[in-house]
């Protein structure tokens, strides 16, 4: 692969509450038998974690509290290496995501957006040389600003799934979304290049509608399946922009999705992304 892209990570940045249990509770019931954890999360942080941590030079724009969750995670994303001069310090509460997981890994979660809905592109200035990945847990009328904004590679994580307005599909350069986001989101369809992660069916590459590649998935024991996406999304963008074919990128993101399944936190240490090659 050629050099590791500049990557600009607009997204949320969130203190995720993690309960673990032996099973996930039905509507209305109550279990025990828990155990909790705090961690750095949120979508956009976990990708800027995971690309700088794969090797890219990565800086964060996104939104954290006057608080002290919000020093805590300014702190773990520089440790991280990522450049986090774009990230505001605003008077809402750092946000939090509500996470139960069972032993298999499988997940609900609820987020509480606090100052991810204070995200803006102020003084954000961007280069041809950027590749910019985002993702739906920030306002998608701020996604669309960024996209109408950034000159060049435009990455996008549509999760949450909603829908999305024409000029957003017509403009991105990859979608990253799970095979029910996909069905969710029939524009989808029209777009340029739109990668389908399938769970422990692998993940796909969809041009312009039709099926160019697919590889299947790296088996491994899950631990926790929270921040697997976020790892995939930021792998698969670094190898796409580094030169990688189709199903090479799709083999890395796959590894690197597997590595994180097996971590019990939404922010795995990785090696560079040249070890997954």
């Amino acid at each position: 692969m050629n050099d590791l892209p500049d990557i600009v990570v607009v997204g949320s940045i969130n203190v995720d509450v993690t309960a673990l249990a032996d099973r996930l509770p039905t509507p209305g019931e109550t279990i025990g038998g828990g155990t909790l954890y705090r961690d750095p999360g949120g979508k956009g942080a976990n990708q800027a974690v995971a690309a700088s941590r794969l090797g890219a030079h990565v800086r964060m724009i996104g939104a954290v509290g006057n608080d002290a969750d919000g020093v805590w995670m300014l702190d773990s994303l520089r440790s991280a290496g990522v450049d986090t001069t774009g990230v505001r310090v605003t008077s809402a509460p750092t946000g939090t995501a509500l996470i139960a997981v069972d032993r298999d890994g499988e997940n609900q979660i609820v987020v509480c957006q606090g100052a991810n809905a204070s995200v803006t592109l102020d003084g954000l200035q961007l280069a041809q040389d950027d590749t910019v990945l985002t993702q739906l847990e920030v306002n998608l009328d701020l996604v669309v600003q960024l996209v109408a904004r950034a000159p060049g590679f435009i990455a996008v994580n549509a999760a949450p799934a909603q829908p999305l307005p024409p000029e957003l599909v017509e403009r991105v350069d990859l979608f990253i979304v799970n095979e029910t986001e996909y069905a969710l989101m029939p524009e989808l369809q029209y777009a340029k290049l739109v990668a389908v992660t399938h769970g422990g069916d692998g993940a796909a590459l969809i041009t312009d509608g039709a099926e160019t590649a697919r590889v299947p998935a790296f088996r491994t024991a899950a631990v926790n399946t929270v921040g697997a996406g976020d790892a995939f999304c930021a792998a698969l963008t670094i190898a796409l922009r580094a030169g990688a074919s189709q199903e090479e990128a799709l083999q890395i993101g796959c590894a690197v999705g597997a590595a994180a399944v097996a971590h019990p936190g939404s922010q795995p240490p990785f090696e560079r992304i040249n070890s997954y090659a």
